[in-house]
């Protein structure tokens, strides 16, 4: 059966240190005077039945939005790990959505496509048509104690954790776009010369 929204939080992943565009919070930075944070809410609302923030920097400013915000117990900015594994301890429902904060065109079918058919597994990840994104998943509860222990030992690759797991992978390649990540001012100049597309 398909995982019901109500079994369902989502976690915005707005943890990381946003290098490559000089330090810049991405979950703040803003296109069509919105920050991406907000638009991702407005795509996840439907979808879900709570929201959750993970964020290290400007946590006041997030709070704004009106949802809890949580952040890494792990130091050093372990990486989107850290922020889920706060999301899982946090979280009261069976399952989390994980969704990274500089993606804000996810599908606004993204749970009903990831929950269809999911057997034994414990992990569903998206696959873009070219590659992994582990970081767009739905988890399940019991996965906590698995990615404890792999915290624990150092490791901090998302993808090498998920695939550890009883997992499924979605084929997404027709929504190809709605993945699209803002990394560098390269990327905000095209999102915004092509917005139209991006919003459909």
């Amino acid at each position: 059966m398909p995982i019901k929204p109500e079994n369902i939080t989502a976690v915005i992943l707005a943890g990381g240190q946003g290098s490559r565009l000089g330090g810049v919070d991405k979950g703040l930075l803003e296109l069509k005077n919105t920050p991406l944070v907000q638009h991702l809410i407005s795509r996840l609302q439907p979808q879900v039945a709570e929201i959750i923030i993970s964020a290290n920097r400007n946590l006041s400013r997030y709070k704004e939005f009106g949802f809890p915000v949580f952040s890494d117990e792990i130091t050093d900015y372990a990486g989107p790990l850290a922020g889920i594994l706060k999301a899982l301890q946090q979280s009261s429902s069976e399952w989390l959505l994980t969704v990274p904060a500089d993606s804000p065109f996810i599908p606004h079918d993204l749970v009903q496509c990831l929950s269809q058919d999911i057997g034994d597994s414990k992990i569903i990840m998206v696959h873009d048509g070219e590659r992994l994104q582990p970081t767009f998943a739905l988890i399940h509860k019991s996965q906590l104690s698995s990615l404890e222990d792999f915290l624990e030992k150092g490791e901090r690759k998302t993808r090498i954790w998920m695939q550890q797991q009883p997992h499924k992978i979605v084929d997404f390649s027709s929504q190809a776009d709605a993945f699209i990540n803002i990394n560098t001012n390269d990327d905000l100049k095209f999102v915004e010369k092509h917005l139209a597309s991006f919003m459909a």
